[in-house]
């Protein structure tokens, strides 16, 4: 649990380092690091108990996706402003340096394997954040309906 906390507070200071970066508005930068720091300790849970990191990409980019989208419409903002230093936390970096190196070291075996995990990683960062912004839509869509009876 100390560890989880830990990483928490780190992917706040993170997240807060990006947001500088993008010149977040001043603003939005506490939601903009509470998302990223939500984001990777999602990542974190889902990989101690799915044993997957594709799988805690996946997990993490939707809670990035939805937070950014309610963060969006209450602070009045773009919520790519969010989702932009949430989720580049997320990013597996490790593994594309570790795929290049085991590329050239002729190590193939290696190359192919966890190239082909850091694509699927990539991939479901990607599903994660389509499938929360479609469904923040369908929601957003469902609460207009009820609103014109």
């Amino acid at each position: 649990m100390m560890n989880l906390l830990l990483q928490f507070v780190l992917a706040l200071f993170a997240t807060l380092g990006f947001s500088v970066i993008f010149r977040v508005p001043v603003k939005k930068i506490p939601a903009c690091i509470l998302i990223g720091a939500l984001g990777w300790v999602t990542y974190e849970i889902a990989v101690f108990y799915m044993q997957s990191p594709v799988f805690g990409c996946f997990a993490g980019a939707c809670i990035v996706g939805m937070l950014s989208s309610i963060c969006a419409r209450f602070l009045k903002e773009a919520s790519t402003v969010f989702i932009v230093p949430g989720i580049l936390c997320l990013v597996p970096g490790y593994k594309i340096y570790s795929t290049m190196e085991a590329l050239l070291l002729h190590n193939y075996g290696n190359t192919a394997s966890i190239g082909i995990e850091t694509l699927m990683m990539a991939g479901a960062i990607a599903i994660g954040l389509l499938v929360m912004g479609v469904a923040v839509g369908l929601v957003r869509m469902a609460f207009r309906k009820i609103r014109s009876f």
